[in-house]
């Protein structure tokens, strides 16, 4: 299993890279989910970017990516923590075909980024544009724009797995060899989707480029995190009042929460809103 990110550099060239592989973590990500195959690819694919956003963070906080409009995917949202910890879900409000493009998945949603800093409490937040019916190809737009660096995606998903690649042009780059870009870019698209999804970085990057001199950094482990936060939902419960818990509990026999994000149910029964609201009359209040 190969649940890892790393970071490499064209030593001559002056080039920057990320290699991506994700396929345990995703797969648990995914579980009874029972997306079709282009829903997959596409959540995969923004998990992918999430993650590679995430690893540049230089403080605790977290990146994520969602998209908002009327589209058939009426949620989707994935995220990653500096530490690289993911999550994420998509829904539908119809039933989708296994050949449905990207555009016809999202219609006229829009791709919104939040990137958040938990030590300033700092949020920043952007569109990235839609671009040639791709999630590579608008994510390429947004970072040459947001970083002012050009830069080249491959991502590749499907149930198993994601892969992706990323190369940056740094700024003294047509110093070291005014052609190194061009040959690094068009070696680099001759990767197959099934190389991005099953080779680690030492065995695809010898593969593409076996005759330039590339330094391999230290990789990054990736995890699926998506712990139950049952003391978050009582506090919800709570805030809703006794009175109104209480409906909900004669109404349905007991009260249930599903989080949709990490796909599990709370259950609670007429003893654990007894225990739950008996507790909280014994707090003490200030006067």
């Amino acid at each position: 299993m190969n649940n890892s990110i790393q970071r490499f550099l064209f030593k001559h060239l002056n080039i920057r890279g990320q290699h991506l592989q994700i396929d345990q973590a995703w797969q648990e990500m995914i579980k009874d989910r029972h997306y079709t195959a282009p829903l997959t690819k596409v959540l995969g694919e923004l998990t992918a970017m999430a993650v590679m956003l995430a690893n540049g963070m230089k403080h605790t906080g977290k990146v994520s990516i969602q998209v908002q409009g009327k589209g058939p995917v009426n949620l989707l949202v994935v995220e990653s923590t500096h530490d690289l910890k993911i999550r994420g879900v998509a829904k539908t409000n119809t039933t989708l075909s296994n050949e449905s493009t990207l555009d016809e998945l999202l219609g006229d949603g829009q791709i919104l980024v939040t990137m958040e800093n938990t030590q300033t409490n700092g949020i920043f937040q952007s569109y990235v544009p839609r671009e040639e019916n791709s999630i590579a190809q608008s994510f390429e737009v947004f970072l040459s724009q947001s970083e002012q660096q050009p830069s080249k995606l491959w991502l590749a998903a499907n149930e198993t797995g994601i892969g992706g690649v990323m190369i940056q042009k740094m700024p003294s780059t047509d110093e070291h060899d005014e052609d190194g870009w061009e040959r690094i870019h068009m070696l680099t698209d001759t990767i197959k989707d099934d190389e991005l999804i099953e080779l680690d970085a030492q065995t695809l990057l010898h593969r593409l480029f076996h005759e330039e001199t590339i330094e391999l950094f230290e990789s990054q482990d990736i995890a699926y995190e998506c712990p139950q936060d049952r003391k978050r939902v009582e506090e919800m419960l709570l805030s809703l009042g006794e009175a109104e818990a209480r409906k909900i509990l004669e109404e349905h026999g007991e009260i249930v929460v599903h989080n949709e994000i990490c796909n599990y149910h709370i259950r609670f029964t007429k003893e654990d809103v007894d225990q739950l609201f008996s507790s909280s009359d014994s707090q003490p209040t200030l006067q």
